[in-house]
Protein backbone atom coordinates (compact mmCIF):
# COMPACT_ATOMS: atom_id res chain seq x y z
CA UNK A 1 0.00 0.00 0.00
CA UNK A 2 2.63 2.43 0.49
CA UNK A 3 4.21 2.12 -2.37
CA UNK A 4 1.00 2.39 -4.49
CA UNK A 5 0.02 5.76 -2.08
CA UNK A 6 3.79 6.75 -2.74
CA UNK A 7 3.33 6.70 -6.95
CA UNK A 8 0.02 8.18 -6.86
CA UNK A 9 1.60 11.40 -4.80
CA UNK A 10 4.67 11.44 -7.49
CA UNK A 11 2.19 11.26 -10.68
CA UNK A 12 0.37 14.55 -8.74
CA UNK A 13 3.43 16.60 -7.90
CA UNK A 14 5.27 15.69 -11.47
CA UNK A 15 1.58 16.14 -13.08
CA UNK A 16 0.81 19.64 -11.19
CA UNK A 17 4.24 20.75 -12.24
CA UNK A 18 4.14 19.73 -15.98
CA UNK A 19 0.21 21.40 -16.09
CA UNK A 20 1.62 24.38 -15.35
CA UNK A 21 4.20 24.36 -18.06
CA UNK A 22 1.26 23.18 -20.66
CA UNK A 23 -0.73 25.95 -19.82
CA UNK A 24 1.49 28.74 -19.84
CA UNK A 25 2.84 27.42 -23.30
CA UNK A 26 -0.73 27.43 -24.65
CA UNK A 27 -1.60 30.89 -23.51
CA UNK A 28 1.66 32.10 -25.07
CA UNK A 29 0.86 30.81 -28.64
CA UNK A 30 3.25 28.07 -28.57
CA UNK A 31 2.66 24.14 -30.00
CA UNK A 32 2.43 21.67 -27.27
CA UNK A 33 2.61 18.34 -29.21
CA UNK A 34 1.65 15.99 -26.25
CA UNK A 35 0.69 16.08 -22.62
CA UNK A 36 1.38 12.49 -21.04
CA UNK A 37 0.47 10.54 -17.83
CA UNK A 38 3.40 8.30 -17.28
CA UNK A 39 6.28 7.62 -19.77
CA UNK A 40 6.24 5.69 -22.57
CA UNK A 41 5.95 3.29 -24.03
CA UNK A 42 2.43 4.61 -24.61
CA UNK A 43 -0.51 2.63 -23.46
CA UNK A 44 -3.63 5.15 -25.44
CA UNK A 45 -3.83 8.38 -26.72
CA UNK A 46 -6.39 10.76 -28.15
CA UNK A 47 -6.00 13.67 -30.27
CA UNK A 48 -7.48 16.85 -28.82
CA UNK A 49 -6.89 19.95 -31.45
CA UNK A 50 -2.83 19.86 -31.83
CA UNK A 51 -2.49 18.25 -28.45
CA UNK A 52 -2.28 14.14 -28.01
CA UNK A 53 -3.28 13.50 -24.83
CA UNK A 54 -1.55 10.25 -23.51
CA UNK A 55 -1.18 7.51 -20.90
CA UNK A 56 1.86 5.02 -20.53
CA UNK A 57 3.24 2.27 -18.96
CA UNK A 58 5.73 3.87 -16.57
CA UNK A 59 3.24 5.79 -14.22
CA UNK A 60 6.05 7.85 -12.60
CA UNK A 61 4.71 11.24 -13.11
CA UNK A 62 4.23 12.74 -16.64
CA UNK A 63 5.93 14.78 -19.21
CA UNK A 64 4.70 18.19 -21.58
CA UNK A 65 6.16 18.21 -25.29
CA UNK A 66 6.22 21.59 -26.23
CA UNK A 67 7.23 21.85 -29.88
CA UNK A 68 10.94 23.37 -30.55
CA UNK A 69 11.82 22.98 -27.00
CA UNK A 70 15.28 20.94 -27.90
CA UNK A 71 16.40 23.08 -31.35
CA UNK A 72 17.55 20.97 -34.03
CA UNK A 73 20.70 21.92 -35.48
CA UNK A 74 20.79 23.40 -38.47
CA UNK A 75 17.14 23.87 -38.66
CA UNK A 76 15.24 27.29 -38.82
CA UNK A 77 12.33 27.19 -35.68
CA UNK A 78 8.87 27.35 -36.63
CA UNK A 79 6.97 30.20 -35.47
CA UNK A 80 5.19 28.69 -32.91
CA UNK A 81 8.23 27.38 -31.59
CA UNK A 82 9.37 27.60 -28.03
CA UNK A 83 12.90 28.65 -29.26
CA UNK A 84 10.71 31.47 -31.49
CA UNK A 85 8.78 32.94 -29.07
CA UNK A 86 10.28 35.66 -27.13
CA UNK A 87 12.78 35.09 -24.01
CA UNK A 88 10.47 36.32 -21.55
CA UNK A 89 7.70 33.73 -23.01
CA UNK A 90 10.10 31.48 -22.40
CA UNK A 91 11.32 32.21 -19.22
CA UNK A 92 7.35 32.37 -18.39
CA UNK A 93 6.78 28.64 -18.92
CA UNK A 94 9.92 27.49 -17.66
CA UNK A 95 8.92 29.18 -14.43
CA UNK A 96 5.24 28.39 -14.61
CA UNK A 97 6.02 24.90 -13.26
CA UNK A 98 8.01 25.77 -10.56
CA UNK A 99 5.10 28.21 -9.55
CA UNK A 100 2.54 25.52 -10.12
CA UNK A 101 4.07 23.34 -7.49
CA UNK A 102 4.21 25.93 -4.92
CA UNK A 103 0.43 26.54 -5.71
CA UNK A 104 -0.24 23.24 -5.18
CA UNK A 105 1.73 23.42 -1.76
CA UNK A 106 -0.25 26.09 -0.51
CA UNK A 107 -3.41 24.41 -1.41
CA UNK A 108 -2.61 20.95 0.34
CA UNK A 109 -1.74 23.24 3.19
CA UNK A 110 -5.07 25.04 3.61
CA UNK A 111 -6.84 21.63 3.49
CA UNK A 112 -4.52 20.90 6.17
CA UNK A 113 -5.27 23.48 8.45
CA UNK A 114 -8.78 23.52 7.60
CA UNK A 115 -8.46 19.64 8.24
CA UNK A 116 -6.62 20.15 11.99
CA UNK A 117 -3.05 18.57 12.32
CA UNK A 118 -1.36 18.05 15.67
CA UNK A 119 1.73 20.19 16.34
CA UNK A 120 2.78 21.89 20.12
CA UNK A 121 -0.13 24.46 21.45
CA UNK A 122 0.16 27.60 23.09
CA UNK A 123 -1.67 27.87 26.32
CA UNK A 124 -4.52 29.65 24.98
CA UNK A 125 -5.28 27.06 21.69
CA UNK A 126 -5.33 23.93 24.73
CA UNK A 127 -8.60 24.26 25.94
CA UNK A 128 -9.57 23.95 22.07
CA UNK A 129 -8.04 20.79 21.57
CA UNK A 130 -9.87 17.69 22.52
CA UNK A 131 -6.93 15.38 21.78
CA UNK A 132 -4.45 17.78 23.82
CA UNK A 133 -1.28 15.62 24.93
CA UNK A 134 1.72 16.43 26.94
CA UNK A 135 4.53 15.26 24.98
CA UNK A 136 8.25 14.91 25.36
CA UNK A 137 10.03 17.49 23.25
CA UNK A 138 13.97 17.04 23.98
CA UNK A 139 15.81 14.89 25.98
CA UNK A 140 19.10 15.89 27.97
CA UNK A 141 22.25 12.94 27.63
CA UNK A 142 22.64 11.07 30.65
CA UNK A 143 19.73 12.57 32.29
CA UNK A 144 17.72 10.58 34.17
CA UNK A 145 14.78 10.33 31.53
CA UNK A 146 18.10 9.69 29.20
CA UNK A 147 19.06 6.48 30.60
CA UNK A 148 15.03 5.10 31.23
CA UNK A 149 15.43 5.08 27.56
CA UNK A 150 12.70 8.10 26.73
CA UNK A 151 13.26 9.94 23.56
CA UNK A 152 11.89 12.82 21.25
CA UNK A 153 8.01 12.53 20.05
CA UNK A 154 7.37 10.29 23.48
CA UNK A 155 4.07 10.90 24.77
CA UNK A 156 3.23 11.02 28.40
CA UNK A 157 0.23 9.35 29.16
CA UNK A 158 0.05 9.73 32.69
CA UNK A 159 2.52 9.91 35.93
CA UNK A 160 1.99 8.28 39.42
CA UNK A 161 3.75 8.82 42.28
CA UNK A 162 3.42 8.44 46.15
CA UNK A 163 1.37 11.77 45.95
CA UNK A 164 -0.74 10.51 42.79
CA UNK A 165 -1.65 10.45 39.79
CA UNK A 166 -1.43 13.15 37.08
CA UNK A 167 -2.79 12.43 33.48
CA UNK A 168 -3.31 16.18 32.23
CA UNK A 169 -1.71 18.40 29.44
CA UNK A 170 -0.08 20.57 31.10
CA UNK A 171 3.66 20.99 31.36
CA UNK A 172 3.49 22.84 34.52
CA UNK A 173 1.82 20.54 36.89
CA UNK A 174 3.44 17.86 35.77
CA UNK A 175 7.15 19.69 36.84
CA UNK A 176 4.98 19.97 39.78
CA UNK A 177 4.61 16.70 40.59
CA UNK A 178 8.13 16.16 40.36
CA UNK A 179 9.68 18.20 42.44
CA UNK A 180 7.09 17.50 45.28
CA UNK A 181 8.19 14.17 45.08
CA UNK A 182 11.85 14.60 45.25
CA UNK A 183 14.68 12.41 45.23
CA UNK A 184 14.92 8.39 45.68
CA UNK A 185 10.77 8.69 44.58
CA UNK A 186 10.52 7.03 41.42
CA UNK A 187 7.95 8.11 38.82
CA UNK A 188 5.94 5.30 37.17
CA UNK A 189 5.55 7.18 33.83
CA UNK A 190 2.47 5.42 31.33
CA UNK A 191 4.59 6.28 28.13
CA UNK A 192 2.77 6.13 24.29
CA UNK A 193 5.98 5.50 21.89
CA UNK A 194 4.35 5.50 18.00
CA UNK A 195 1.48 2.70 19.01
CA UNK A 196 3.29 1.21 21.36
CA UNK A 197 2.20 1.86 25.20
CA UNK A 198 5.13 1.23 28.27
CA UNK A 199 5.72 2.22 31.64
CA UNK A 200 8.54 3.44 32.50
CA UNK A 201 10.31 3.73 35.96
CA UNK A 202 11.84 6.87 36.52
CA UNK A 203 13.70 8.52 39.77
CA UNK A 204 13.96 12.77 39.39
CA UNK A 205 17.76 14.14 40.08
CA UNK A 206 19.06 17.73 41.26
CA UNK A 207 21.81 19.05 38.94
CA UNK A 208 19.84 18.53 35.73
CA UNK A 209 18.47 22.05 34.94
CA UNK A 210 21.89 24.40 34.41
CA UNK A 211 19.97 27.28 35.62
CA UNK A 212 18.27 25.74 38.82
CA UNK A 213 20.91 23.35 40.07
CA UNK A 214 18.34 22.51 43.50
CA UNK A 215 15.51 21.57 41.38
CA UNK A 216 14.43 18.09 40.68
CA UNK A 217 14.27 17.02 36.99
CA UNK A 218 14.04 14.16 34.78
CA UNK A 219 16.11 16.09 32.14
CA UNK A 220 13.31 16.23 30.00
CA UNK A 221 11.62 19.36 27.40
CA UNK A 222 7.99 19.47 27.45
CA UNK A 223 5.05 20.14 25.30
CA UNK A 224 1.27 20.61 24.88
CA UNK A 225 0.45 18.92 21.46
CA UNK A 226 -3.07 18.57 20.14
CA UNK A 227 -5.25 18.84 16.67
CA UNK A 228 -6.65 22.49 15.82
CA UNK A 229 -8.89 23.57 13.46
CA UNK A 230 -7.88 26.91 11.20
CA UNK A 231 -11.24 28.66 11.02
CA UNK A 232 -12.06 28.40 6.76
CA UNK A 233 -11.88 31.74 5.97
CA UNK A 234 -8.34 32.10 7.94
CA UNK A 235 -6.58 29.14 6.62
CA UNK A 236 -5.60 30.43 3.21
CA UNK A 237 -3.95 33.17 5.09
CA UNK A 238 -2.46 30.96 7.35
CA UNK A 239 -1.06 28.47 4.37
CA UNK A 240 -0.04 31.05 2.49
CA UNK A 241 2.28 32.42 5.91
CA UNK A 242 3.24 28.25 6.45
CA UNK A 243 4.24 28.42 2.18
CA UNK A 244 6.27 30.89 2.51
CA UNK A 245 8.21 30.21 5.59
CA UNK A 246 8.35 26.63 4.44
CA UNK A 247 9.95 27.77 0.93
CA UNK A 248 12.46 29.99 2.68
CA UNK A 249 13.63 27.09 5.28
CA UNK A 250 14.23 24.78 2.49
CA UNK A 251 15.66 27.11 0.22
CA UNK A 252 18.37 27.54 3.19
CA UNK A 253 18.88 23.96 3.33
CA UNK A 254 19.07 23.54 -0.15
CA UNK A 255 21.71 25.97 -0.57
CA UNK A 256 23.91 24.86 2.47
CA UNK A 257 23.66 21.17 1.19
CA UNK A 258 24.82 22.31 -2.42
CA UNK A 259 27.18 24.50 -0.93
CA UNK A 260 28.32 21.84 1.43
CA UNK A 261 29.19 19.39 -1.98
CA UNK A 262 31.67 22.03 -3.45
CA UNK A 263 33.42 21.98 -0.03
CA UNK A 264 33.69 17.69 0.15
CA UNK A 265 31.51 18.33 3.72
CA UNK A 266 28.55 17.13 2.22
CA UNK A 267 26.35 15.18 4.30
CA UNK A 268 24.22 12.17 2.52
CA UNK A 269 22.77 11.21 5.63
CA UNK A 270 20.31 14.66 5.52
CA UNK A 271 19.20 13.45 1.49
CA UNK A 272 16.90 11.12 0.84
CA UNK A 273 16.40 9.67 -2.51
CA UNK A 274 13.18 7.61 -3.84
CA UNK A 275 13.55 4.78 -1.58
CA UNK A 276 13.62 7.27 1.48
CA UNK A 277 10.99 9.56 0.35
CA UNK A 278 8.50 6.77 -0.17
CA UNK A 279 9.01 5.46 3.61
CA UNK A 280 8.52 9.15 4.55
CA UNK A 281 5.66 9.27 2.90
CA UNK A 282 3.88 6.01 4.33
CA UNK A 283 4.70 6.61 7.41
CA UNK A 284 2.65 9.62 7.28
CA UNK A 285 -0.13 8.17 5.38
CA UNK A 286 -0.50 5.87 8.50
CA UNK A 287 -0.94 9.23 10.70
CA UNK A 288 -4.16 10.07 8.72
CA UNK A 289 -4.52 12.02 5.56
CA UNK A 290 -3.68 15.73 7.40
CA UNK A 291 0.12 14.19 7.65
CA UNK A 292 -0.12 12.85 4.18
CA UNK A 293 -0.87 15.73 3.10
CA UNK A 294 1.77 18.01 5.03
CA UNK A 295 4.64 15.82 3.54
CA UNK A 296 3.22 15.97 0.44
CA UNK A 297 3.25 19.76 0.43
CA UNK A 298 6.79 19.95 1.65
CA UNK A 299 7.98 17.58 -1.56
CA UNK A 300 6.04 19.90 -3.33
CA UNK A 301 8.06 23.25 -2.42
CA UNK A 302 11.34 20.66 -2.41
CA UNK A 303 10.56 19.63 -6.21
CA UNK A 304 10.06 23.21 -6.50
CA UNK A 305 12.75 25.00 -5.36
CA UNK A 306 15.21 21.76 -6.83
CA UNK A 307 14.09 22.44 -10.65
CA UNK A 308 14.90 25.97 -9.86
CA UNK A 309 18.52 25.14 -9.74
CA UNK A 310 21.03 26.37 -12.54
CA UNK A 311 21.71 22.65 -13.64
CA UNK A 312 21.29 22.21 -17.10
CA UNK A 313 18.17 19.52 -17.81
CA UNK A 314 16.23 21.32 -15.21
CA UNK A 315 13.91 24.41 -15.67
CA UNK A 316 16.36 26.07 -13.81
CA UNK A 317 19.63 25.39 -16.37
CA UNK A 318 17.17 25.64 -18.87
CA UNK A 319 15.73 29.56 -17.86
CA UNK A 320 19.84 30.27 -16.92
CA UNK A 321 20.32 29.53 -20.99
CA UNK A 322 17.23 31.74 -21.60
CA UNK A 323 18.75 34.67 -19.15
CA UNK A 324 22.42 34.63 -21.08
CA UNK A 325 20.27 34.57 -24.38
CA UNK A 326 18.79 37.43 -23.42
CA UNK A 327 21.99 39.28 -22.26
CA UNK A 328 23.91 39.03 -25.38
CA UNK A 329 21.13 38.88 -27.13
CA UNK A 330 22.19 35.88 -29.88
CA UNK A 331 21.06 31.92 -29.17
CA UNK A 332 23.24 29.80 -27.84
CA UNK A 333 24.29 26.94 -30.18
CA UNK A 334 22.01 24.09 -30.26
CA UNK A 335 24.87 21.63 -30.30
CA UNK A 336 26.49 23.66 -27.44
CA UNK A 337 22.74 23.50 -25.50
CA UNK A 338 22.22 20.14 -25.91
CA UNK A 339 25.41 18.65 -24.88
CA UNK A 340 25.33 20.36 -21.91
CA UNK A 341 21.55 19.21 -21.07
CA UNK A 342 23.10 15.90 -21.60
CA UNK A 343 25.89 16.29 -19.11
CA UNK A 344 23.74 17.43 -16.56
CA UNK A 345 21.16 14.71 -17.55
CA UNK A 346 23.82 12.20 -16.33
CA UNK A 347 24.97 14.45 -13.36
CA UNK A 348 21.45 14.28 -12.19
CA UNK A 349 21.12 10.14 -12.38
CA UNK A 350 24.41 9.28 -10.62
CA UNK A 351 22.88 11.43 -7.97
CA UNK A 352 19.91 9.81 -7.73
CA UNK A 353 22.04 6.50 -7.59
CA UNK A 354 24.26 7.73 -5.49
CA UNK A 355 21.54 9.10 -3.27
CA UNK A 356 19.02 5.59 -3.28
CA UNK A 357 22.36 3.23 -2.95
CA UNK A 358 22.76 5.05 0.39
CA UNK A 359 18.84 4.82 1.70
CA UNK A 360 19.38 1.12 0.86
CA UNK A 361 22.66 1.25 3.03
CA UNK A 362 20.55 3.28 6.01
CA UNK A 363 17.95 0.52 5.80
CA UNK A 364 20.24 -2.81 5.53
CA UNK A 365 22.53 -1.71 7.81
Amino acid sequence: MTIVIFILVLVALIVVHEFGHFVVAKLSGMRVDEFGLGYPPKVWGKKFGETEYTFNWLPFGGFVKIHGEDPEVGVDPDPRAFTAKPRSLQALVLVAGIAMNLFFAFLLLTVVLALGTTRALSPEEVAKAPDAQLAIASVLPDSPAGIAGLVPGDVIVSSTAAGGTYAGPDPTLFMALINEEGADAPLELSVKHGSEVKTVSVTPNKGIIASAPERYALGIGLATIGTVKVPLLEAPWEALLLTWQLTKDTAVALAHFFGSIFTLTADLAQVSGPIGIAGAVGIASSDGLAALLSITALISINLALINLLPIPALDGGRLLFVIIEAITRRPIKPAFANAVNAVGFAFLILLMVVVTAHDIFKIVG
